[in-house]
């Protein structure tokens, strides 16, 4: 996952046109360098004095700038094995490692330590610098930026800072050991010969043909960003070689050592953003990713919470019907009636077990679940008689309120069961902790005038402590000891996936109410199914 965001993150040098925003970047940096052109102009030509101390610190930003982005786009290679990649690589690297002999040679900078390298050598490493890396450039727009290299990117690389280290060496060191043998390009220290003028002029053609180029192709959003360094150095050469009259050291020529440092500054400063970009866009995909693996767990530890918690209900009714059935067998006269009650409970019980499994994998299902025109009413009383063996056996009264004409629901009716039995085997539970004299349970269900069907079960137990009102509904919260803080999670699933909400409030004088409601299904021709609210209940 890592590798493919940072093969599409680095879109940087991917085939695409650069966005709205960077080529108004890079025009408000272009506007910006030509205003100041415009403020120095006048001052060009005036000379400086002592500023030869400032060569050493220049020299050293200058090389670290460019060795810095060499080394981005190395790396940057190495993730996209490109070759127009590390033509521009090398083309950085070489011009950062003429830096040192530019600067040695200097005349005047290190003559207090017996360094002289005479008039013409600093110009002609300044000759090869402006000429090697527009040549560098060329090869860049010329070369096509989405075709991958079948050599392996390590040994590209090596082979690449080998034969520029090499180059660079050799060609810097001739022309030191050499210097008495150069062209004269330098009158004194400060004024140079005519013959230099060749070497602006030509480095000038070539920015201009490298800036069209990548303009014409538009292959990616980097050139942009090379066009806008290309356009530095193009003002940087016009200020010290024309303007300023390429009188080094004067104000022209420091000027243009100025727009020389930001066209060092340009790509570096794209690809750190770029990085930075990325890396947070990384770091953004880690945390989504592990949200979504503690979410996954989260909901199979509640899956499987969820089964344990509902089927238990069944299976402890079975066994305790069974304990049942034993007793009346064992008995000297054996009451074959109320055992075979007891089997025939038991074997409803299996039948609800088996529909609670079906109703949870239809809730975690993606598929469709199979719905249909449900009694409310009756799934309230089928509920309160399933339950009404515990309540008779904790002493406790169950009462059902039910309106007359109750409209049907869409839904799942073994779920909406599920739903009811949990709510009154918690109030149950609730009465039972409470120590309460009076007992009871009341199932109330009626309808609003915007046909929405309300159930609400009243308790008179403990209630539900305010510090966790609002969580009561989360999975694993719960209000009993050593509850698993499941069923009322199941509870809200099922009544928010039939479109309802729950909600619970507090039983004054005490205990607890817990509501859920439901919208009603349409009215068929026959017209609405309704329930008796003088049904008998089994108690």
């Amino acid at each position: 996952m890592t590798e493919r965001l940072l093969a599409k993150g680095d879109h940087i040098v991917a085939p695409a046109h650069a966005t709205r925003v960077q080529a108004l970047l890079a025009a408000c940096i272009s506007l910006g360098l030509v205003l100041a052109l415009t403020v120095s102009m006048p001052f060009a030509r005036l000379p400086t004095h002592g500023t030869e101390a400032l060569l050493p610190a220049y020299a050293a930003a200058t090389f670290i700038l460019e060795l810095m982005t060499a080394a981005l786009l190395f790396a940057l290679f190495n993730a996209q094995r490109t070759g127009a990649l590390l033509l521009l690589a090398s083309g950085y690297l070489f011009s950062a490692l003429t830096i040192p002999a530019w600067a040695i040679s200097f005349p005047g900078v290190f003559g207090s330590l017996g360094i002289d390298f005479g008039l013409q050598a600093t110009a002609a490493v300044a000759a090869l610098r402006r000429l090697a890396f527009p040549l560098s450039i060329l090869a860049y727009a010329l070369a096509p930026v989405c075709d991958r290299m079948s050599m392996s990117p390590g040994r590209a690389i090596a082979a690449s800072i080998v034969g520029v280290c090499l180059a660079a060496g050799l060609l810097t060191g001739a022309i030191l050991v050499n210097h008495r043998g150069l062209p004269t390009l330098m009158l004194d220290a400060r004024q140079v010969d005519s013959l230099w003028f060749y070497v602006p002029g030509l480095a000038l053609f070539l920015y201009g043909v490298n800036i069209v180029l990548l303009l014409w192709r538009r292959r990616a959003p980097l050139d942009i960003w090379v066009c806008l360094v290309l356009f530095s150095l193009f003002i940087e050469l016009l200020t010290i070689s024309y303007l300023g009259g390429a009188i080094r050291l004067s104000v022209g020529w420091w000027t243009g050592r100025i727009y020389g440092l930001v066209a060092a500054s340009v790509i570096l400063l794209v690809l750190l953003s770029e990085s930075a970009r990325v890396q947070g866009r990384l770091v953004e995909t880690i945390a989504a990713e592990r949200r979504a693996r503690q979410n996954r767990l989260t909901a199979m530890e509640a899956l499987s919470a969820s089964i344990a918690h509902e089927i238990n209900q069944p299976l402890t009714s079975m066994i305790t019907n069974a304990s049942a059935a034993l007793r009346w067998l064992a008995r000297q006269e054996p009451q074959v009636d109320k055992a075979d009650a007891a089997l025939r409970r038991i074997v409803d019980d299996g039948h609800r077990a088996n529909k609670v499994v079906a109703g949870i994998r239809a809730m975690f299902s993606k598929g469709t679940q199979e719905r249909a025109e449900v009694d409310l009413g009756a799934v309230v009383l089928e509920a309160v008689r399933t339950a009404s063996a515990e309540a008779n056996h904790g002493g406790i009264d169950l009462e059902v309120d039910l309106e007359p004409q109750l409209p049907a629901v869409n839904g799942n009716g073994a779920q909406l069961h599920h739903v009811l039995r949990n709510l009154i085997e918690n109030a149950i539970d609730a009465v039972k902790a409470s120590g309460e004299r009076s007992r009871r349970v009341i199932l109330r269900a009626r309808r609003d005038t915007y046909g929405v069907v309300t159930v609400s079960v009243e308790d008179n137990g403990t209630g539900v402590a305010h510090a966790i009102a609002d969580r009561v509904f989360d999975p694993f919260v719960s209000t009993k000891p050593g509850g698993m803080g499941m069923g009322l999670m199941f509870c809200r699933s099922v009544i928010e996936a039939h479109g309802g909400r729950i909600w619970v409030t507090p039983n004054f004088p005490r205990g607890a109410v817990f509501h859920f409601s439901l919208p009603a299904a349409i009215l068929s021709a026959a017209g609405p199914k309704t329930v008796d609210r003088d049904a008998q209940v089994e108690r």
